[in-house]
């Protein structure tokens, strides 16, 4: 399968082509040159496309040191946000290194308007938005090869920046190409007004988008999973259920989209990943030409130290490329029961010599458990340790649209059975060399904790906590939720995060989220 390349020359000339700008309302300064290239050599849309996707997992055109936004280059790239936000917030996987902002997230409590962290999720959205309407416009006016498919990427992935936007912070501003160059402040968009727009946005491109694509790149299955990703969260989002219509695309997905389940469950998490008939939607890295600091880097080398662990299986050289930061708690190994007991084989991914059980002290390395479920080894082949990870990030993949039906199915949408809620959840467990299940114990609560043991470290924690009622108040209780070892209550306020003070100060039309 075609690999579509993030790194390189087209990138580099990008560089020159694309305006970096914190105004959210200002054209790009050269964007005739890019009309005229496109003109030139309608072929130079791939490059092009390359920058887009990009712009989820690296930091910047000139490596890992440079930045698209104003932001550290290291700490502020998409998907690092995305694990930051996520997971640290959630039950499953806590930091240690106390960086100023980051000790808030991972024990959930504090959280306020000023920290960089809740920035740079929100800068990362509002420069990948601005940079696909600018193409959007360039595109009315030049004709490059499979047009309409490629406009459909392109508002695909805005509608993927949006859908944090949604998630996270609730609300925002919509910055469309109908508004590009409007000087005066856009007016603030509420999470209903911007949902009503990614999903007309996401049904709009369903039949234009193609069917297959090079790999890396949005397809039309990419889209139905983001849109029954959008509606199995829409009770949260907008106080209106959409579970059936959570089903009818999750059905799409499994049905149409032609994936199946990896053979080894640790396939979907290694260095040569993109082999991986399961993966729906990646965002790649590679060792080599698309460094990051925040790419699956981030989740490889921060969950490893060379003080306790062997990291040269894992395709980490040790040493400073170890960063000891990450580890598991036991609300995500704990649901696996005794792990020198169990039979499933996502038990096996913890890192358990040298370290204890319980985290008595977050900031301590050998208290919880390292995560090895991401490596950057390969899989099926010998690999060369590497300081850059070349696994690719699993966005989206089949075993999350088996779960996504089976919940579905249980909180009564129609066009779905029990009984194939129950296969899809068996085919996922018996892939682990887990127990199977009956339909009588295929429930809510069930379901929440197959979700972690299957899809831990993979962004959607938080969001799946949120929806199940467990992310917020006292009913459910982890390692340090609310900075305490065993946890506490936290308010409700923080199902959404602050929205950042310089966005605030930028925009008069932006008001706080309730509660900060």
């Amino acid at each position: 399968m075609k690999r579509i390349k993030l790194y390189g020359l087209s990138i580099l000339l990008l560089a020159s082509i694309f305006a970096c700008t914190d105004d959210l309302n200002t054209k790009p300064k050269v964007e005739l040159s890019l009309e005229q290239l496109l003109q030139q050599d309608p072929n130079a849309i791939t490059g092009i496309m390359s920058k887009l996707y990009g712009s989820f997992a690296l930091s910047g055109p000139n490596g890992p040191g440079s930045s698209d936004i104003s932001d550290d280059p290291g700490e502020s790239p998409f998907l690092r946000g995305i694990i930051n936000l996520q997971e640290f917030t959630a039950d499953g996987m806590k930091n240690r290194w106390g960086d100023n902002g980051l000790d808030q997230l991972t024990t959930a409590s504090n959280w306020d308007e000023n920290n960089k962290f809740f920035r740079y999720l929100y800068n990362r959205v509002y420069y990948t938005v601005p940079q696909c309407n600018n193409l959007l416009l360039v595109l009315n006016n030049v004709d490059v090869p499979n047009k309409q498919s490629v406009i459909s990427e392109v508002r695909f992935l805005r509608s993927l920046a949006y859908y944090y936007m949604i998630d996270c912070f609730g609300k925002g501003v919509l910055v469309t190409e109908a508004n590009v160059g409007q000087s005066a402040p856009l007016p603030e968009a509420s999470r209903q007004q911007l949902f009503d727009f990614v999903e007309s946005e996401l049904l709009a491109i369903e039949n234009s988008i193609a069917t297959s694509n090079d790999y890396g790149r949005a397809n039309k299955a990419v889209v139905r999973m983001l849109l029954a990703k959008l509606y199995l969260n829409a009770e949260v989002y907008t106080g209106t259920a959409h579970y059936t219509e959570a089903l009818t695309y999750t059905k799409k997905v499994i049905d149409e989209g032609g994936y199946t389940l990896a053979t080894n469950f640790v396939s979907n998490f290694s260095g040569d990943n993109r082999t991986s008939p399961e993966i729906i939607y990646p965002l790649i890295a590679d060792a080599l030409v698309s460094q990051s600091y925040g790419n699956t880097t981030y989740i490889v080398n921060g969950s490893m130290n060379s003080a306790t662990m062997n990291t040269i299986p894992f395709g980490n050289p040790g040493g400073n490329d170890a960063w000891g930061g990450h580890r598991a708690t036991k609300a995500w190994y704990g649901l696996f029961g005794d792990l020198n007991t169990s039979t499933d084989d996502r038990a096996e991914l913890f890192w358990t010599s040298g370290h204890q059980y319980e985290m008595v002290d977050y900031k301590e390395w050998t208290h919880g458990y390292p995560s090895v479920k991401f490596r950057n080894s390969n899989y099926f082949s010998a690999s060369t340790p590497t300081v850059f990870s070349g696994t690719d990030f699993p966005l989206f993949r089949l075993a999350d649209a088996y779960l996504m039906f089976a919940e579905c199915v249980v909180r009564g949408a129609s066009g779905g059975t029990i009984n194939q809620a129950t296969d899809y959840v068996n085919a996922v467990r018996t892939r682990a060399n887990a127990s199977t299940i009956t339909p009588g114990q295929l429930t809510l609560d069930f379901l929440i904790d197959e979700r972690a043991r299957e899809l831990n470290l993979e962004g959607h924690r938080r969001s799946d906590l949120i929806r199940f009622g467990k992310f917020t108040g006292g009913s459910y209780l982890w390692p340090w939720k609310g900075n305490t070892q065993n946890g506490t209550a936290i308010p409700s306020t923080y199902n959404l995060f602050p929205i950042p003070l310089p966005a605030l100060q930028a925009n008069p039309n932006l008001t706080q989220n309730p509660g900060y």
